[in-house]
C-alpha cells in the first residue's frame, strides 16, 4: 500500500507529535495532582526521563503510547507502508524501554506503566479508578505495575 501523503505532509504530520505534554499524560498529571500527589517531571537525571518523578516515595510514571512503545493491545499495529522501518524503529523503543526500567529498578524506584488503551478507547478505565490506582501504587510499596486497557470488559461505542 502506498502513502496517501506527499513526503512534505507526512514530514509535518510527524513533526507535530510530541513527546511530552500529550493528552493522556495531561490527564494522570491533573488527576494526581487533584489527589494532593506532588511531582517532577521528565527528570533528566534518570534513566529514560520518566514521565512523572514522585521522590519521596521513589516511584515513577511512565505514560506510554500504544503505538510508539509497540503494546501488544487491540490498538497497535503495524503500518502498512514501510513495515521493515517502523518493526525496526519500534523494536528500538522497546528495548531502550527495557533498559531504563532495567537501570531504574536497579537504583531503587518503583515503576508504573499507564498504557494509551487505558485512558482512552472502548477498553479504557473509568477516570477516578485509573486515577486512584495510580495514585495507590505511588503511596503503597508495589515495585512495578502496568495499566493496559480493559479488553475483557470493553464495550463498543
Amino acid at each position: 500500500m502506498t502513502d496517501v501523503l506527499t513526503p512534505e505532509q507526512r514530514r509535518l504530520n510527524m513533526s507535530r507529535i510530541r513527546g511530552r505534554d500529550t493528552t493522556p499524560e495531561m490527564l494522570i498529571r491533573r488527576g494526581l495532582h487533584a489527589r494532593g500527589l506532588r511531582y517532577k517531571l521528565q527528570d533528566r537525571s534518570l534513566p529514560g526521563r520518566p514521565d512523572l518523578v514522585f521522590s519521596t516515595p521513589r516511584a515513577v510514571i511512565l505514560v506510554h503510547g500504544c503505538f510508539w512503545h509497540g503494546h501488544e493491545c487491540p490498538r497497535f499495529r503495524l503500518p502498512a507502508t514501510r513495515p521493515e522501518f517502523w518493526a525496526e524503529k519500534i523494536l528500538a523503543t522497546k528495548t531502550r524501554d527495557q533498559r531504563s526500567h532495567e537501570a531504574l529498578r536497579a537504583m531503587g524506584w518503583r515503576i508504573l506503566t499507564v498504557w494509551e488503551c487505558s485512558l482512552d478507547g472502548p477498553a479504557r478505565w473509568p477516570a477516578d479508578l485509573l486515577l486512584d490506582t495510580c495514585a495507590g501504587f505511588i503511596r503503597g510499596n508495589e515495585c512495578t505495575l502496568q495499566i493496559s486497557g480493559r479488553w475483557d470488559q470493553s464495550v463498543e461505542g
